[in-house]
């Protein structure tokens, strides 16, 4: 699979990068956070990240004054698996290489089932802020090299993938909320699918790590 670069202009159809904001205390506590070798953890919010004055920057330029949270999703990882989307931008800072296996709202079909086939790879160089805007598919980082793991600061609205509300299906896309302001596309052959997520990601399951 190609792997592309968020400084490349085709990125801008995702997101784009954020420059100016003072990061190095929140690369620094985020590296000290908890990565395993055999899996991804996702914590939502951590104290020591929002702990730090990239904070309040984050929370009044770049959410325009909304309660945010900072929370880490750190691991290994090589495969596609799920993608999700959220009903706003979501804000990574990594410590180290990563890369972003991202896709498009627009292209989900009206059932919200997605090819595979319309995926891309980007690279995320250590210390780049990105966003990723709230019409891209994306889920869980991969490696940048084989067997490195990876460390991301995750910033989001203050409650994002928290316990999701005890609605009753009311429209199609119900189906998919898998979490406070999380829907998500699950691949049949993942954890999250047997778990019973909603399967919508037709054909293979992306692994890149032939590619890294």
């Amino acid at each position: 699979m190609k792997i592309e670069s968020v400084l490349d202009a085709s990125f801008q159809q995702y997101g784009k990068v954020i420059d100016g904001l003072h990061i190095t205390e929140l690369l620094d506590a985020l590296s000290h956070t908890e990565k395993p070798d055999d899996g991804v953890i996702y914590v939502p919010s951590e104290k020591t990240l929002e702990q730090t004055p990239a904070k309040a920057e984050l929370e009044n330029h770049v959410y325009g004054g909304m309660p945010i949270q900072i929370g880490f999703c750190n691991g290994t990882n090589t495969k596609l698996n799920c993608l999700e989307y959220h009903r706003d931008s979501e804000i990574n800072i990594p410590c180290e290489d990563m890369i972003l296996l991202l896709g498009k709202q627009t292209d989900l079909d009206k059932q919200y089932h997605l090819n595979t086939e319309t995926i891309r790879a980007f690279h995320v160089p250590a210390g780049t802020a990105v966003e990723v805007y709230a019409t891209t598919l994306h889920y869980a980082p991969c490696d940048a090299k084989s067997g490195a793991g990876f460390r991301v600061a995750v910033v989001l609205p203050k409650g994002t993938n928290t316990e999701k509300p005890d609605n009753n299906p009311l429209y199609a896309e119900d189906h998919l909320l898998w979490a406070k302001n999380k829907w998500l596309i699950a691949h049949t052959e993942a954890t999250e699918a047997q778990a019973g997520a909603f399967v919508g990601l037709d054909g293979e399951n992306i692994d890149i790590a032939k590619d890294i």
